[in-house]
């Protein structure tokens, strides 16, 4: 359904910007709206690729760069085959300068809603792997793709009614429906970080069982802008809450549920020191070993509490590496936490 989000969202930009748009305008915007999704392709290569590649390459500010040049590139040149076939010699000519603008503008509302989620993306690579993320919005957002949605269909249902009235719509259709939309979403998202900033401020004026916050998250776990799901990170555990903004609201930080980590260990160091344990721990925000011992040796699970309990989705990954009694890697997997461990 992202994908549909993006789509909207790119048609809804074209409609509002039309007369600034240049020829084939509206089809560039779309086509680099979308094609950093291409980036999941990598998913059908396994886990390990997907967390190397996915929201990377051209979610990146080089990688959108050189996806824009080239989009707006094949255009050029089928713009000029076109005019030699048919020698459209009083046409306007296309500059492909701003072709590169409207490609820019596409590929940068598709990164700053991927930005605006618990994910993020990995926007400086390859020259830092860090990821970006701001927490505002779940990975989809039923309302931002309503107001699309709506922003789109209703000009048409406006026009069916003036013609059954037999009256005359002047101006651009669409337009200000469109432009109408893009400030619902911008203030929609300006609200959501205000919501964010109290979440992440409660979480960190409360101590947790006697001890005090040293790193907390707060993601939006529903279509309800006002309920959040916290995470805070102690020395002994990482705790779990619901948080409601609602006025009124209480906020309990002894209804947490904790996840206890477990002690330093030569087979959790071991796990975490290997490619996919250092690929893993750098995607993580809230990574938590698990340990169970075996007669040949502890078997130690690392998942990311950023995801709740029996998450399913894609971007949720799980590394599962069994050691044998010298704490060596005897196995070590990466796997979707929809895939169940290998035996």
């Amino acid at each position: 359904m992202q994908l549909v989000t993006y789509l909207l969202l790119s048609c809804v930009l074209g409609r509002a910007a039309r007369k600034f748009l240049p020829r084939y305008g509206l089809v560039m915007l779309v086509t680099a709206g979308v094609a950093a999704e291409l980036d999941f392709v990598s998913y059908f290569a396994g886990p390990a690729s997907f967390l190397k590649f996915h929201r990377t390459v051209l979610h990146s500010v080089v990688g959108a760069l050189v996806m824009c040049c080239c989009i707006a590139g094949i255009y050029f040149l089928i713009d000029r085959s076109r005019r030699d076939k048919t020698a459209e010699a009083n046409s306007s000519e296309f500059r492909i300068s701003s072709a590169l603008v409207v490609c820019l503008v596409g590929a940068a509302a598709h990164i700053l809603l991927d930005l605006g989620d618990g994910i993020g993306v990995r926007l400086f690579w390859p020259f830092r792997q860090s990821w970006q993320a701001w927490d505002l919005l779940p990975p989809f957002d039923f309302w931002i793709l309503v107001v699309l949605g709506a922003g789109l269909a209703i000009p048409y249902l406006g026009r069916l009614v003036s013609e059954e009235i037999g009256e005359r719509k002047r101006g651009a259709f669409g337009v200000t429906a469109a432009r109408v939309v893009l400030v619902m979403v911008v203030l929609y998202a300006g609200g959501r970080m205000i919501l964010h900033s109290r979440a992440t401020e409660l979480l960190r004026s409360r101590d947790y069982r006697g001890e005090a916050p040293q790193n907390v998250g707060a993601f939006a776990a529903s279509s309800n802008p006002f309920a959040w799901r916290g995470l805070v990170s102690t020395s002994a555990a990482i705790y779990e809450l619901n948080i409601s903004l609602l006025p009124g609201a209480a906020f309990d930080p002894e209804q947490a549920v904790p996840h206890y980590k477990p002690e330093e260990s030569a087979a959790i160091a071991a796990a975490q020191n290997t490619a996919d344990g250092k690929l893993f721990l750098n995607y993580a925000r809230f990574p938590l070993a698990a340990i169970e011992p075996q007669d040949t040796g502890p078997e130690v699970t690392i998942r990311d509490l950023r995801f709740p309990a029996g998450d399913k989705s894609i971007e949720n990954t799980v590394l599962d590496t069994r050691v044998d009694s010298d704490s060596r890697i005897a196995a070590q997997q990466l796997r979707f936490a929809s895939v169940a461990r290998a035996r």
